[in-house]
């Protein structure tokens, strides 16, 4: 749905606790994304500065690869 005020606005119908989210910044006020997570009582900001998508898609691949690399780890760690 289109918003005069604010450009464009995207209604959602269901937001998935801690779920990754973009919001495009109008060119006019610097362009860029804003990259977060959604939670019941609040939107989470990843970065304090918006990043182009390009980064923001780099910054969600490494996280994820990392985060599979400790779970595999974890899963194979022993004390002795």
């Amino acid at each position: 749905m289109k918003n005069p005020r604010f450009g464009g606005v995207l209604l959602f119908q269901r937001v998935e606790d801690g779920g990754w989210v973009f919001f495009q910044r109008l060119k006019e006020y610097g362009g860029g994304y804003w990259l977060g997570r959604t939670y019941p009582d609040c939107f989470w900001l990843e970065f304090e500065r918006p990043v182009s998508l390009s980064e923001g898609l780099t910054y969600l691949m490494t996280r994820t690869t990392v985060a599979r690399q400790a779970i595999e780890l974890y899963d194979h760690f022993q004390l002795e």
